[in-house]
């Protein structure tokens, strides 16, 4: 059944909210459709309303990543290591956003892999393929947060773009919190051209 959620924001149609227990600790997840019928999903622990400025991870989907345990990119560890920041911190909430590949989608994201195989870096293979080097949104993900009662939070996050998205949509960002995880020799070429083509915050 869905359930009406209503605040100052927009409302928001929670399709479900169930508890959930992990390896991190005990959560609650939500599910949420955006416009366009992608299910979007809000992992939460505490009284996010009740707290003045809870830690939040804004995190993309990476199948090969948070599934398979891909170590071309560092996005696995980052959500594990953000699921026990939460937990430590007894409050807070990860926004899971359905933008495989940066928003390009799986399958031109195994394409720029290929590419990516034979010598491009991540950022020329999306653009060999004519597509944009990052296509995410964060509009709705900053919904889902002010409408759960969430105005302002403290971001864990390497990328400028997700604190502008979130202030863009009214979501105040009190304090960036570093969130470096799972560098290895895999992948140290990928953040090395993501800090310094891309303008991630990485100090590695």
């Amino acid at each position: 059944m869905t359930i009406q959620v209503k605040s100052d924001a927009e409302p928001i149609e929670i399709e479900a909210d169930a508890y959930l227990p992990t390896e991190y600790g005990n959560f609650r997840v939500s599910v949420t459709l955006d416009e366009a019928g992608k299910e979007h999903s809000l992992l939460y622990t505490g009284d996010l309303s009740g707290t003045e400025s809870p830690l939040v991870r804004i995190h993309s989907e990476c199948l090969t990543g948070d599934a398979f345990g891909s170590m071309k990119c560092d996005c696995g560890p980052q959500l594990k290591t953000a699921m026990r920041k939460i937990q430590e911190a007894g409050c807070g909430a990860i926004v899971y956003l359905r933008q495989e590949g940066r928003g390009i989608g799986l399958h031109s994201k195994i394409q720029a892999y290929a590419l990516q195989d034979i010598g491009y870096d991540t950022l020329d293979a999306n653009l060999a393929l004519g597509l944009p080097a990052d296509a995410r949104d964060y509009t709705i993900a900053a919904k889902m947060l002010a409408d759960v009662g969430v105005k302002k939070v403290r971001l864990m996050t390497n990328n400028p773009m997700k604190i502008q998205g979130l202030r863009d949509n009214g979501i105040e960002v009190d304090r960036r919190v570093e969130h470096i995880s799972g560098v290895s020799v895999e992948n140290i070429d990928y953040l090395c051209t993501k800090g310094k083509r891309m303008g991630h915050i990485l100090d590695i």
